[in-house]
This record gives C-alpha cells, structure tokens and sequence, in this order.
C-alpha cells in the first residue's frame, strides 16, 4: 500500500521558512482541495498570514481550522502556531531588499531574450527549492551505501532515463560497478541478480511510472537497498525504497513540461550523490578520476584532434 504523506514526512525537522514554498509546491498534488488552499495561501501571503488566528486563516480560505491544523502538520509543522512562525520567518525574508518574483510563463511570441530570463529564473527556482528540500539524512544514508555498494542499478525512462546514464557515467569514473537501464524487461531481469550490499536506483518524477517501479520492487524484494529519487514521495515508489530524495519542479506551462524542469532538479541530487560518493572513497575515486581523465586528455589536444 502507498504509504501516507504524513507517514513519510514524520520525525523530519520542521521546514526552514525558506523551505516552505518549496514544500507546498512538492506536496500540493497531494492535498485536498481544501488543504491546497490553505497551503496555497500561507505561501503566497506569508506576512499577511502570519498575523492570522488559525480561526482567521481558516475563514479567509473558506476552510475549517481543523484543515489548517492538518496542512500545518502535513508541512512539517508540530501545530499552527509553528506555521505562523515560520510565515513570521519567510514574510521579514522576503521583506529584506531581495529582488521580486520573475514569472515563468514562456508565450509563444517571446522575444529570445525574454526566454533566456524566465528559463534562467525558473532553473534557479527549480533549483533552491530542491536545495531546501532535499532530507540530508536520506541522502547521507544513500551516499553510504552507494560507497559500499558491489553493484548499483539505475532506471529510468525517458527524460529520467538521461538522468540515469548521467549518474551511471559519473559512477563509472570513479571505479563503481554501474549500469543504468531505460529497457524495463533488462531492468527486471539485472534486478533480480541484485543482493545485500547492491543498491538499486529508481529515477521518475511522477513516483508511479511502472517501468521503474517493478525493477526496484524486485530490488527492494533481493534485499538490496533501494533508493527513489522523486518528485511525488507519496507516489507508489516510495514503498519500495529504504531512502526517498525528494526533487522540486517548477510550475509547468505549454511550451515548457515537466519533463524539463524535473530534470533540472534531478541532476542536482545524482550531483550531490555523485559528490558524497566521491569523498567517501577518495582515495581510490582520485586516482580512478585522474586516470579518466588521462586516458582522454590527448582527445582535447590540438595534436589528438590531428591524428
């Protein structure tokens, strides 16, 4: 069974203010309508929420103060009074000179350059709020035992399925044993060759794509440990994962689908694991990356490009 929102956010520390937009964005799919609004607007408004009663808030959402009890907690906070102070938080931060919000609708008669900022902004965006959701326990748990692994499986599907070869070649350089699969029936068959000590990674932004989920239940069922990079920790993937990284989108529109911008921010967590990996085992990740790098050096030469 797909385990419960509440059940996967519990015991984390409340959010930083800064971290709340984030959240709601990560979380808001799988909220009520009622707690989508209530959520919706202590984000939009911070200040003006932070100096309402949990009866106020509730009346101007048009909800009850027991829905904004429950979004408070759903968001990391113990009870409202929390949530209030981390509104207090964020409103004094945004109130600080920082440079207002840019939109990120892309119109199909933008000029080039107008494409070039909101793109640059929404990445940016895309970026912080993975940042500031990212849960370092997990991801120092994933990082241990991708250091230790004897053998690491990646899946994923298309644009995840780039995400995934991106990560096996960087594994790859530092001498781990890493293959990444974009074919379901390879992944499944590699998946039960898996065993204690190997790990196995499922990459998809919506957290119910089946083509990765079957390989890691079979992972998660061998006993390897299993790790979800997502951006639904509520998705059915998430039951079969010892560790869920949870990633930040931004907003989609027309021209721009979630594929793009689930990218982004998937990119960062296979970097922040490539990294941690890296200097768990850097005395034999050095020399492995030297050696690459040695190995192709006279491919960048003007002399190797003659030849």
């Amino acid at each position: 069974m797909t385990p419960d929102v509440k059940e996967i956010f519990a015991g984390e520390a409340p959010p930083a203010p800064a971290a709340l937009a984030a959240k709601v964005r990560t979380l808001a799919p799988s909220m009520t309508r009622s707690m989508q609004r209530v959520a919706e607007t202590v984000a939009g408004d911070p200040a003006g929420c932070a100096a309402l009663t949990v009866t106020g808030l509730a009346e101007r959402t048009g909800t009850s103060e027991a829905t904004v009890v429950r979004t408070a907690r759903l968001l990391g906070y113990p009870g409202y009074r929390d949530l209030r102070l981390a509104l207090a938080g964020l409103a004094a931060h945004q109130q600080s000179g920082r440079a207002p919000a840019v939109t990120a609708d892309i119109a199909v008669d933008d000029p080039i350059a107008d494409v070039v900022a909101k793109l640059a902004y929404d990445e940016q965006q895309t970026l912080a709020d993975t940042a500031a959701g990212l849960d370092t326990v997990q991801l120092g748990a994933a990082v241990s035992a991708l250091a230790a692994a004897g053998r690491i499986d990646i899946y994923g599907v298309g644009a995840s399925g780039l995400v995934a070869q991106d990560l096996h070649q960087k594994l790859l350089r530092i001498g781990l044993i890493a293959h990444a699969f974009s074919d379901p029936h390879l992944a499944v068959t590699n998946a039960v060759q898996l065993r204690a000590k190997d790990v196995a990674i499922a990459i998809t932004h919506s957290g119910s794509t089946g083509d990765v989920i079957e390989p890691l239940r079979v992972a998660f069922e061998r006993g390897a440990t299993t790790v979800a990079i997502t951006g639904r920790p509520d998705g059915p993937v998430s039951q079969y994962a010892d560790q869920v990284l949870t990633t930040s989108t931004a907003r989609e529109s027309e021209l721009r689908p979630a594929a793009m911008s689930s990218r982004t921010s998937q990119l960062l967590v296979v970097d922040c694991l490539f990294i941690g990996v890296a200097q768990r085992t850097y005395e034999t990740a050095a020399p492995a990356l030297a050696a690459s790098y040695e190995a192709l050096a006279h491919r960048h030469s003007p002399r190797g490009s003659q030849r």
